[in-house]
């Protein structure tokens, strides 16, 4: 007897639906389309591909015709017309009637748009910039409610969450908290390069969140020293979820199981990016 498994992971055409600006350097887009009925994540910090279009282009290129082929055949495009590739974060979904999915958000990090960023804009923050209803786009995410790409999974002895996120990991962290039970005791650092982008998040936990203001020119030390001053609630089975720029969320898993005693297997760390590589080149060097 053969049983069909379903494949974790497919391709959904998406058009914008919505924009929403959430602050100098947030902006919140919502797509929709018949393809997410097919869409299943149960996850707080699902992570996702978007592919989008460039200037002119009336839809993101991916040669999605050729199966299993279509890395290949997308990476062998010309630059300027394979579709531009980015990791994010679900920021929330909502479901229709019968329970299938309707809309999704994804919060955009507008970097180099932000009032005197001193840095150059990426291709997906200025298409978030002027994204318009309509505007098409590909997303390989999850057919499979419970996936690899879901990273927050505290243990079910958990006495404390403590979480640290810079602007990338700002959505995840939110989806996050605003999730938590009531009863959870939880810790939260979020870090934004401006007041305005701080957010007013509601959750049933007992969640104390600290928005921590200004860019990350200092790289990870400033970081490290905010919360080595951080007195954390006695809890005998913490969980700690970190994730941002990959050189600061190393320093800050070596504080946590080195310096506080965290058992490292109750430690998840994910890096979102990394300081002087684009997103290309963090790829290729695996």
């Amino acid at each position: 007897m053969t049983t069909a498994v379903a494949a974790p992971f497919r391709f959904f055409a998406l058009q914008v639906v919505r924009t929403r600006r959430l602050g100098p350097s947030l902006v919140r887009v919502t797509f929709a389309g018949p393809d997410l009925r097919a869409f299943h994540s149960d996850g707080l910090d699902q992570s996702l591909s978007l592919f989008l279009p460039h200037p002119g282009q009336s839809e993101p290129a991916v040669p999605v015709e050729l199966g299993e082929g279509w890395w290949q055949g997308w990476r062998e495009l010309p630059d300027d017309v394979r579709a531009v590739m980015r990791s994010y974060t679900l920021r929330g979904l909502r479901r229709d009637d019968e329970g299938h999915t309707s809309e999704i958000d994804v919060d955009f990090v507008l970097h180099g748009l932000e009032p005197d960023s001193g840095i150059q804009a990426g291709p997906a923050a200025r298409w978030a910039a002027g994204a318009a209803p309509g505007d098409r786009v590909l997303l390989l995410g999850p057919a499979v409610a419970d996936n690899r790409a879901i990273r927050f999974r505290p243990p079910e002895d958990t006495d404390l969450v403590v979480i640290w996120g810079d602007e990338t990991a700002v959505p995840a962290a939110c989806a996050i908290v605003e999730a938590l039970p009531a009863g959870t005791r939880a810790r939260v650092w979020l870090q934004v390069p401006h007041a305005e982008d701080a957010q007013d998040l509601r959750t049933a936990a007992d969640a104390e969140i600290t928005w921590l203001v200004g860019d990350d020119a200092d790289g990870p030390e400033a970081t490290l020293a905010t919360l080595r001053a951080a007195q954390l609630p006695p809890a005998e089975r913490p969980y700690v979820w970190i994730a941002g720029e990959s050189g600061c969320v190393k320093r800050l898993r070596r504080h946590f199981v080195g310096e506080r005693g965290v058992d490292r297997r109750r430690v998840t760390f994910v890096g979102y990016w990394r300081r002087g590589l684009t997103e290309e080149q963090l790829r290729e060097q695996g």
